[in-house]
């Protein structure tokens, strides 16, 4: 496993939306909530790249306030999306493209459905791909545990945000670990 370049990486957000947000366990939505806002913010300090993916939004609304605010602020497309797998929509592809990333950190729900096909599809592209088993969720944590194996079995490293945001860092004593420490304290 390479270290994580923070120019190299893009953070990928898996439709984390109203209604499906309010179908998971409310101690894993706030888990999920922390950790796409430290790992947005550390992106944003930092200078990854960060996408995100909307299922079906006419439907399952869009993504919830405190992520939108920090995908606003820095630019990061929202794209939405029918396809379970987000490499499967065209969009994004081309935006992942543009990226020119090698590796991606993909947070979201639900574990065993969207958040697995999109790692499971980067991965046979040949992308270095960490999933944060803090950054994602699915409405039974049974699922949620499978969704986690599977994605190792893809060939994707189950990590946490925190390890990802200090592997970006390197080392402590910079105004950068001082900013980011403080939200993940």
């Amino acid at each position: 496993m390479q270290r994580l370049e923070p120019a190299q990486c893009a953070v990928v957000v898996i439709d984390l939306q109203d209604k499906l947000l309010s179908a998971m366990p409310a101690s894993r939505v706030a888990d999920v909530l922390r950790a796409g806002n430290v790992l947005i913010e550390a992106a944003a300090l930092l200078g990854a790249r960060v996408i995100a993916t909307e299922q079906y939004p006419a439907g399952l609304g869009h993504t919830v306030a405190p992520i939108a605010d920090g995908l606003e602020r820095l630019g990061a497309p929202i794209l939405p999306k029918l396809d379970f797998s987000a490499c499967d929509d065209p969009e994004f592809d081309r935006t992942w493209a543009r990226f020119g990333v090698r590796a991606a950190i993909v947070i979201g729900v639900e574990a065993h459905v969207c958040v697995l096909q999109t790692v499971r599809d980067l991965c046979a592209r040949g992308v270095q791909v960490l999933v944060p088993l803090d950054g994602v969720a699915s409405r039974r944590d049974d699922h949620r545990a499978a969704g986690l194996d599977l994605c190792r079995a893809a060939g994707a490293t189950v990590t946490t945000a925190e390890s990802v945001v200090f592997d970006w860092l390197r080392r402590a004593g910079t105004d950068e670990f001082k900013k980011l420490s403080k939200l993940i304290r």
